[in-house]
């Protein structure tokens, strides 16, 4: 069964463009709990432009199983290890950047985010490590310990014309070679109803982490009616 993580980050965007008080990216996690998403996923930045420290603690108190996107910051790692979220999935993060441009650099940091995995799995938190599909990251993530990698599904998400298979290839080997190396493979970024049709051909997947395109179809017709839109092809996967 390919599960999926509601990610709630873009209703709290839509509250900070009026510094309003609604709507709350907890009401939206729930409505998407009940409509089927088995997980929400919520990233807390370091400038706060979306989720805030209230919502991040809303949403572990309340939600069935958070998955805190953060960075590895000593920061990040003392909220992670405070609150508690079933999972932890450690991105890049640039403060300029409107979103997540790219996998994690493990082999390039490699010290300092086995440290921080370490740290989280010593508190009970299961940790996830986004990252490309490059066979020597992958190798390093399985090195930390981590037991899930999330694939960056960003470029295949972008790419145009023939670009589009080969991006699919890259990700299709990138799950392949994780799944040899004893990690559990989810993906995300930039997942729509349209492109998710090649993501279903990734195997190996556990679970895709969406949000702007579930959160903008929730504006047309609701949370509920936009989770179980996404999770009628979902239900074709056969891994």
């Amino acid at each position: 069964m390919l599960n999926l993580g509601g990610t709630v980050v873009h209703v709290a965007t839509v509250r900070q463009a009026r510094k309003a008080a609604y709507p709350q990216p907890l009401e939206a996690a729930l409505l998407a709990e009940q409509a089927g998403a088995w997980g929400i996923t919520a990233h807390l930045r370091e400038d706060r432009r979306h989720i805030n420290d209230a919502d991040l603690t809303a949403l572990a108190q309340q939600v069935t199983r958070l998955n805190m996107e953060m960075a590895v910051t000593v920061e990040m790692l003392d909220i992670a290890c405070r609150l508690k979220p079933h999972s932890c999935c450690l991105v890049p993060e640039k403060r300029q950047e409107l979103t997540t441009e790219g996998g994690l650099d493990v082999l390039g940091n490699f010290e300092w985010i086995n440290a921080g995995v370490k740290r989280l799995m010593d508190n009970g938190i299961i940790v996830s490590i986004f990252i490309d599909p490059v066979m020597a990251q992958l190798e390093m993530a399985a090195k930390t310990g981590a037991e899930y990698v999330e694939l960056h599904t960003g470029s295949y998400a972008n790419a145009m014309g023939d670009e589009v298979k080969v991006e699919l290839e890259r990700l299709i080997r990138g799950a392949e070679y994780a799944h040899s190396l004893g990690l559990k493979v989810n993906a995300g970024h930039g997942i729509d109803y349209k492109n998710i049709e090649g993501i279903l051909q990734i195997p190996h997947l556990n679970e895709l982490n969406i949000g702007h395109s579930l959160v903008a179809r929730a504006i047309m017709v609701g949370m509920p009616q936009a989770v179980k839109e996404m999770l009628a092809p979902m239900a074709r996967y056969q891994g």
